[in-house]
């Protein structure tokens, strides 16, 4: 079943994460609580709707407890920030993803549940909704709108084995260019090392190859 989406603000970044996600054919709901913006994407999403999320009466009403990810973009009232990542945590949201507008702003928002805290506007928020999309990805940089580097941490059946013998060039054209482990990164890496469960391999490449990569990595 693939995963149902809400995000909440639709500033730059909101607006710029939900129709990033919705692009790539997922489940949206966008909400803000004026009606111009919602207006403006109620065409691009899957649901629109204007509503106050520091009610949390409406807020159940809009069934945010059955979303899989939240993205909270609202960063300018700190207030409604803090409570809308809060109920969507006190919700049970798995995951949620909360823009803010300082470094105190964020301790909050980890404070109170945020699972990730962005400082961001519409560029990051494609990043951020293309990075959601390429799902186990750690990080996702685009270099253009068809290459990407990537952190990927080493997938389960990929330990124990060595880059020589996965042959990601080969397979789909993708480079591995250093190798992460804690805070150590490794830049000449040889092929024939074996790889770790807590390594994290940097990797450029084309993004329909990356996602091909995804999908077949275990």
């Amino acid at each position: 079943m693939s995963k149902q989406y809400a995000v909440i603000g639709l500033g730059k970044f909101g607006f710029s994460v939900a129709t990033t996600l919705a692009q790539a054919g997922k489940e949206v709901l966008a909400v803000d609580k004026d009606a111009e913006p919602v207006q403006e994407i109620a065409d691009l999403v899957t649901y629109a709707a204007r509503a106050d999320i520091t009610d949390s009466r409406v807020f159940a009403s809009l069934g945010i407890s059955n979303m899989d990810v939240v993205i909270v973009g609202i960063s300018e009232n700190m207030e409604s920030s803090i409570l809308a990542t809060l109920q969507a945590k006190e919700a049970g949201v798995p995951l949620v993803i909360a823009k803010c507008m300082s470094q105190m702003h964020a301790n909050i928002l980890k404070k109170v549940g945020a699972d990730r805290v962005v400082m961001a506007e519409s560029e990051t928020g494609i990043r951020l909704g293309k990075s959601l999309i390429s799902g186990g990805f750690q990080d996702f940089f685009m270099l253009s709108d068809s290459f990407s580097m990537v952190e990927l941490p080493v997938p389960e059946a990929w330990t124990g084995h060595n880059l020589e013998e996965l042959d990601l060039r080969k397979k789909y054209s993708i480079n591995v260019i250093a190798v992460k482990d804690g805070e150590d990164i490794r830049v000449t890496v040889n092929p024939k090392t074996l790889l770790r469960a807590e390594e994290v391999l940097i990797l450029i490449g084309e993004n329909k190859e990356l996602a091909k990569l995804m999908k077949n990595r275990k």
